[in-house]
C-alpha cells in the first residue's frame, strides 16, 4: 500500500466508527465485521474476501495507537489531497498526492506499511533550498509484512501450542547477495548519488522528495542485472518458521509478532508476522471468553434430593460439584480455576450446567415408584400459577 492511499483512505469509515472511538469501540467493530466477512464463512466470494482485507487493514491502523497517531496526523496535514499552511500562511494551495509520496509502493500484500514512516516525507516536504541528493541520507527500508492462517484444535487453543508456518516473501536474492548485480559489484547511483532519492523544487522555499527514477529507490544501479532478481536485489523466498501461539487464543484472534515479516533491505528491520488463529470445536467442552463450558446430565433424583456428582475438566482430573436438593434444570454452577488461561497466566472456570436427563425406558421397579411418586404429589400443579398470571392479563 503506498503511503498515498495510506493517507486517502478513511479507515474509520471502514470500521463504522467515529474519529473519537475508543480502543475498545474499534476492537469491538472489528472483532463483529471480521466474524461477517471472513473468508471461511463466505467460501468462494471474492468481494466478502476483499471486505475482509480492508477491515484488518483499518483494524492494524486504527488498532495500533502509533499508527493511528501517525494515521490523523497526516490526515489534518494532507485532508482532501491540500496541504494547509500553519497559521499565519496566507491562503492554501492544492498539489497531487502522487506527485508528494511518488506513487511509491512498499508490497503488495502489506498489512498497514507505509514505506519508511511519514517523518520521510515530512523531512522532505521542508527540506528547504536542497540540490539532487543533499542533505539525504540512504535509508534502510523496513521488510514487508506478512499474514498467515493457523488451525488449532480446541485443546491447544487452551493450552497454547507451536505450529510451524511455510511462509514466502520477498528477501534479500541469494544468489547475487542482494546487490541486484550479477557479479555482486554495483555503482553508486549518479542521479541520488547513493540516497535513491531526488529533491526538486515547488516553488515557495519548498521541496519534495521522490524515490530516484534511476535506481528506483535502491541508491544502486547493476552494471550487469541480476538474472534472478533482474537487478532488484530482492526476490521471492520461502521458509519455515516455528511459531509459539499463545495459551488461551481465541478463534478469529490476530496475532502480531514483532520482526518475523519478510526480512528488510540495506541493514533494514524485518516486519512483522501477523496469524490469524482459527479453533476447532470439541465434542464435550465449549469456550465462553476465559471460562470453559460444558453441559452435564443428572438424574431426576439427584436434581430433586440433591447429590454430588463427578465433572470431567479439560486435560485434567475431574471435579466433584455439589448439587443442592431441588437443582432445577438448567442451572449452571461454577468449577474456578477449570478454564482457559488468561494473559496473565491464571484460568478462567469452568461453567457447569445441569440437565435433568429424562429416561426413554423404565424398568418395572422404577414405573412403581413413579406411580406411587405421581399418586403422592397429585395436589401439587406446577401449571397452576400459569394459568393464573394469564387470566389476569
Amino acid at each position: 500500500m503506498s503511503t498515498k492511499d495510506f493517507v486517502e483512505k478513511d479507515y474509520y469509515k471502514v470500521l463504522g466508527v467515529p474519529k473519537d472511538a475508543t480502543e475498545a469501540e474499534i476492537k469491538k467493530a472489528y472483532r463483529k465485521l471480521a466474524r461477517e466477512f471472513h473468508p471461511d464463512a463466505n467460501k468462494g466470494d471474492a468481494s466478502a474476501e476483499e471486505r475482509f482485507k480492508e477491515i484488518s487493514e483499518a483494524n492494524d491502523i486504527l488498532g495500533d495507537a502509533k499508527k493511528r497517531k501517525e494515521y490523523d496526523e497526516a490526515r489534518a496535514l494532507f485532508g482532501n489531497g491540500g496541504f494547509r499552511p500553519g497559521p499565519g500562511g496566507g491562503g492554501s494551495f492544492n498539489f497531487d498526492l502522487g506527485d508528494l509520496f511518488g506513487g511509491q509502493p512498499q508490497g503488495a500484500g502489506q498489512a498497514g506499511g507505509f514505506g519508511g514512516g511519514l517523518g520521510d516525507v515530512f523531512g522532505g516536504l521542508f527540506n528547504r533550498g536542497a540540490g539532487p541528493g543533499a542533505g539525504t541520507r540512504t535509508q534502510p527500508r523496513r521488510g514487508q509484512d506478512i499474514e498467515s492462517e493457523v488451525t488449532l484444535s480446541f485443546t491447544e487453543a487452551v493450552d497454547g501450542a507451536t505450529v510451524p508456518l511455510r511462509m514466502s516473501s520477498q528477501a534479500p536474492c541469494k544468489a547475487c547477495s542482494g546487490t541486484g548485480d550479477k557479479n555482486g559489484t554495483p555503482r553508486v547511483c549518479p542521479t541520488c548519488v547513493g540516497t535513491g532519492q531526488v529533491s526538486r523544487g515547488s516553488g515557495g522555499g519548498f521541496s519534495l522528495t521522490d524515490p530516484c527514477a534511476d535506481c528506483k529507490g535502491r541508491g544502486l544501479i547493476a552494471e550487469t542485472p541480476c538474472e534472478v532478481c533482474k537487478g532488484s536485489g530482492r526476490a521471492r523466498s520461502s521458509r519455515t518458521m516455528q511459531v509459539r501461539i499463545p495459551a488461551g487464543v481465541s478463534d478469529g484472534q490476530r496475532i502480531r509478532l514483532r520482526g518475523k515479516g519478510a526480512p528488510g533491505e540495506r541493514g533494514g528491520p524485518g516486519g512483522d508476522l501477523y496469524v490469524v488463529v482459527h479453533v476447532g470445536s470439541h465434542p464435550v467442552f465449549g469456550r465462553k471468553d476465559d471460562n470453559l463450558t460444558v453441559t452435564v446430565p443428572v438424574t431426576f433424583a439427584e436434581a430433586a434430593l440433591g447429590a454430588e456428582i463427578k465433572v470431567p475438566t479439560l486435560n485434567g482430573p475431574s471435579v466433584t460439584l455439589k448439587l443442592p436438593p431441588g437443582t432445577p434444570n438448567g442451572r449452571t454452577m461454577r468449577a474456578r480455576g477449570k478454564g482457559a488461561v488468561r494473559k496473565d497466566g491464571t484460568r478462567g472456570d469452568l461453567l457447569v450446567t445441569v440437565e435433568v436427563a429424562v429416561p426413554t425406558e423404565l424398568s418395572e421397579k422404577a414405573r412403581e415408584a413413579l406411580e406411587m411418586y405421581r399418586e403422592a404429589t397429585e395436589s401439587q400443579d406446577p401449571r397452576s400459577a400459569l394459568f393464573e398470571s394469564a387470566k389476569g392479563a
